[in-house]
């Protein structure tokens, strides 16, 4: 792990955990987790599979000392380590096959889907379900899906350019 690595992963992870408190609910009392989606680039840009855990387990307590739903904090922390590694493997499998854009983006899907089935699958072992499984899948986790898929791309450029002018300095 290099300092820089470190550096930047606590920088995006803090973005993540800002902009995931002060955002207001959007969507039948759901708030977007951008926290995930910095989670999503601080995975890429370290390509390090013990960073990645640790990102993981960072996420995974930051997002339980902020969420909103009732016995979340488990299944939060259950959630983010899972889907770090989801995340990391699927990273490796599509590494050169498409550009960088379209691979965060695939990710970016695949990987808030996983991570909202599991964040409710563990809640409804652990907590309960305020709502059938199937129902909340459809109502909350697709909607934040294609939510978090089109602002990964944002933010991912947004990265990409901070970091290209900043090696350029």
């Amino acid at each position: 792990m290099k300092l820089r690595d470190l550096v930047l992963t606590s920088v995006f992870l803090a973005i993540g955990f800002i902009l995931h408190q002060i955002t207001p609910p959007l969507f039948l009392g759901m708030k977007p987790d951008f926290l995930l989606i910095m989670m999503f680039i601080s995975i890429y840009l370290v390509d390090n599979y013990k960073t990645t855990m640790v990102i993981g387990l960072c996420s995974g307590v930051l997002t339980a000392m902020t969420t909103t739903f009732p016995g979340g904090q488990l299944p939060n922390l259950i959630d983010k380590i899972a889907t770090c590694q989801i995340v990391y493997l699927l990273f490796k499998i599509l590494d050169n096959k498409f550009r960088k854009n379209i691979n965060i983006v695939l990710v970016s899907i695949i990987g808030t889907f996983i991570s909202g089935a599991i964040f409710l699958g563990s809640a409804f072992y652990i907590v309960g379900l305020p709502a059938s499984f199937k129902t909340l899948i459809l109502s909350i986790v697709l909607p934040a899906t294609l939510f978090n898929a089109c602002i990964s791309f944002l933010f991912f450029k947004v990265v990409l350019t901070a970091l290209t002018y900043s090696k350029s300095a």
